[in-house]
């Protein structure tokens, strides 16, 4: 898995380098597919199905409004193409890869700023990432779900206080466990209900999730678009999603989907 997510974090940082204004959706789900392949792995999401609809993309690729599982343009959907979009200036661009290396999974994402964005959406990129950043470091054997769930809402709860705005987690989508699968059990949510305290979960080491926080700036509100995979803010206002892939381990916790240099802009 650390082979795995290695090649994620590869991936990740090809793509970042490649985000600006005129880039399109189609140029990074292109470049996602052959860096994957390059490094000897194959896209997870590429023919993923859910509900029997199968993903037509190597990445998703998510822009401003849209939560997740955004396709990229030139992708074969329903028998027609996806068309292609080319970033703008002052858009945010969520990049979700799964790599799958020699039967082993990883799972990262990142939302990056297409050249100069608002003050107030960069506040909302540095909110999410520092919210799954607070849910890892409660990780160690012995700790439970709820503690990782309790960091991320109240490290989100706590920013809207401090900032006067409003930052929507969303509740709708949650993490979760992967090894030989993508998604495994647990699922693993970013706020504390009533259902978490029921059966939550003590961690052991040898425990793998993927932690993947999703913050509106407005309304946690989201809605699928008609292509059945699509997700965006009920509001129209942006999302920032961060992700990785995290071990739990006899010392705490290792990020499985790290940057090589140790970089920690996602």
């Amino acid at each position: 898995m650390r082979e795995a997510g290695r090649r994620v974090a590869d991936t990740l940082t090809t793509l970042s380098a490649m985000v600006r204004p005129g880039v399109t959706t189609g140029d990074l789900n292109e470049a996602a597919g052959a860096r994957i392949r390059e490094l000897g792995g194959t896209p997870s999401f590429f023919g993923y199905v859910v509900d029997r609809k199968r993903y037509p993309a190597n990445i998703c690729v998510s822009v401003d409004e849209e939560v997740v599982h955004g396709i990229p343009g030139r992708c074969v959907h329903g028998r027609r193409e996806v068309p292609d979009r080319a970033l703008r200036e002052g858009q945010v661009v969520s990049i979700d890869c799964g790599v799958i290396f020699e039967g082993w999974q990883g799972d990262s994402a990142v939302t990056l700023p297409v050249g100069q964005v608002s003050a107030e959406v960069l506040d909302l990129l540095e909110v999410c990432r520092s919210a799954l950043w607070a849910g890892l470091r409660t990780l160690r054997p012995g700790s439970r779900l709820s503690d990782l769930a309790g960091a991320i809402e109240g490290t989100v709860r706590d920013a809207a206080r401090g900032s006067g705005r409003d930052y929507g987690l969303v509740e709708d989508f949650v993490g979760h466990g992967i090894g030989r699968a993508l998604h495994e059990p647990p699922q693993v949510p970013n706020y504390v209900s009533r259902e978490l305290r029921r059966s939550d979960l003590v961690l052991q080491p040898g425990v793998v999730l993927a932690v993947e926080p999703m913050v509106n700036l407005g309304s946690k509100r989201v809605r699928t678009l008609r292509d059945g995979w699509t997700v965006v803010t009920k509001d129209g206002a942006p999302s920032a999603h961060f992700e990785h892939t995290v071990a739990v381990t006899e010392e705490g916790f290792e990020v499985l989907t790290l940057r090589a240099d140790g970089s920690a802009t996602h």
